[in-house]
């Protein structure tokens, strides 16, 4: 096995004990190997190491990495499920609804009906999450808690997303305990749309059951408040470079 494959079984592994000592389904946690700055042949190894779900900050250099790994003579069977983890401006909406399966960061009604409109109609609904600002941190984007659920409202009748959950990436925390708090707000905000979304627009509900937190850092706190996705990058490709121009 390769050191990639490797450390998938390591991460894996704190994904099970993590659910365990929570009390959770080990199943219920789905990995999101971060293969953001790393090219194709590591993500051709994670693949050959049973990874299926791969997610991408850098638009162009997702494309790119898609494209070589769905072209000839070679093309990676199955098919990867690409997710994009960066922020999106107008002028990329295009890119992310021809190439992906899922965005993660939308936190804007523009960027949502962009999306609709550009995803082709022989494509599944683009998967999304709306990225929430849960801890107010100065320096990251999404939204303020308050706005989640009218712009949940507005995505869930747009005829070519499909709306899945929420997505945090909140300031680093000295500890456990405090990582776990934090990630607590989200799970909280995130029953309390899903609850509004039960009694108003059901159909939409009915998909609304990801909540993507947690990374190398503090995934088994993110496990313990609920988490359902975790983003891990470096524990599983190891150090990155320079990252790429978007």
């Amino acid at each position: 096995m390769t050191m990639i494959g490797n450390k998938l079984q390591e991460v894996r592994e704190r994904i099970r004990q993590a659910c365990l000592d929570a009390g959770r389904d080990p199943e219920s946690v789905r990995l999101l190997a971060v293969s953001k700055t790393f090219g194709p042949e590591a993500v051709r190894d994670a693949a050959a190491a049973g990874q299926s779900a791969f997610g991408e900050n850098y638009l162009q250099e997702g494309v790119d990495k898609i494209a070589a790994l769905s072209a000839p003579p070679e093309p990676l069977v199955p098919r990867p499920e690409w997710h994009c983890i960066g922020p999106v401006q107008s002028n990329k909406t295009k890119l992310v609804a021809a190439h992906f399966d899922w965005l993660h960061t939308l936190d804007r009604l523009k960027i949502a009906q962009r999306l609709s409109e550009q995803r082709g109609a022989d494509q599944a609904p683009l998967q999304v999450c709306l990225q929430v600002n849960i801890d107010g941190g100065a320096n990251k984007s999404g939204l303020a808690p308050e706005a989640v659920l009218p712009l949940a409202r507005a995505v869930g009748a747009l005829p070519h997303l499909r709306l899945r959950g929420l997505m945090t990436i909140p300031e680093p925390q000295p500890d456990f305990e405090s990582q776990k708090r934090v990630h607590l707000q989200a799970h909280a905000l995130f029953e309390q749309v899903r609850a509004a979304l039960q009694a108003e627009q059901p159909a939409c509900a009915a998909h609304f059951d990801t909540l993507s937190m947690g990374m190398t850092g503090d995934l088994e706190a993110a496990i313990h408040a609920g988490s359902t996705m975790v983003r891990v990058g470096s524990a599983i490709f190891g150090g990155r470079s320079v990252p790429p121009a978007a």
